[in-house]
């Protein structure tokens, strides 16, 4: 008995000592959920029942509905944004970046990191959808994947478990599109339900700001 009683002890040790590294390398991040409810987050007014919290995930599986983060009113400007994200099979959304709250459609004002792994639009995981779109996808459906964001100055990186997907430097004197401005700008985040056939999972959501 002795002798499990101490294994049992090193184990939990080693367990610790794991987490405090963990902890280390998260260093100036902050969850941007409880793992519990939405709160924190709002939900577009289209479709809500489209989001849901299943065991301490967001969970998009409905039509269109967009959620967006307004936890923080200090807007978001140069940040590290990451996301645990598991799609199954034939799912579209996103992560959008740089938005605001909008009540209805595809959110206008920003940039969305797809999430998409199998689904049939031929631009994959990471990409800016609509300004550098990648046909690769980095990401596998049914598995959980970390997506990060980051953006500094005029330059934003997306990373897929720790590839970096594209990086993507705005040019001088960009102007905002219509409808959808597509500038780097400070603004919040949001994730996407896309469609009724997709069911996509996010967890562990946090965030740095950055000088």
């Amino acid at each position: 008995m002795k002798l499990k009683r101490t294994l049992i002890t090193l184990s939990a040790i080693s367990l610790l000592g794991g987490m405090a590294l963990a902890a280390d390398s998260e260093e100036g991040f902050v969850s941007l959920m409880d793992g519990k409810s939405f709160d924190g987050w709002k939900k577009a007014v289209e479709s809500p029942e489209t989001w849901t919290v299943q065991n301490g995930e967001f969970v998009a599986h409905g039509n269109r509905c967009h959620l967006f983060y307004v936890g923080d009113e200090k807007p978001f400007k140069n940040f590290h944004l990451k996301a645990e994200v598991m799609t199954k099979p034939g799912s579209n959304g996103g992560i959008y970046i740089c938005t605001k709250y909008q009540e209805r459609d595809w959110p206008r004002q920003g940039f969305e990191s797809q999430v998409n792994c199998t689904q049939g639009d031929w631009i994959k995981t990471g990409s800016l959808y609509g300004i550098v779109n990648v046909g690769h996808a980095f990401s596998k459906d049914n598995q959980w994947w970390t997506q990060e964001i980051i953006v500094e100055g005029k330059t934003i990186t997306v990373k897929v478990d720790g590839t970096t997907v594209l990086q993507y430097t705005e040019p001088e004197g960009a102007q905002p599109g219509r409808p959808f401005t597509r500038v780097i700008s400070e603004g919040t985040f949001a994730l996407q339900g896309h469609d009724p056939g997709s069911e996509i999972h996010y967890r562990n959501i946090r965030v740095k700001r950055l000088p």
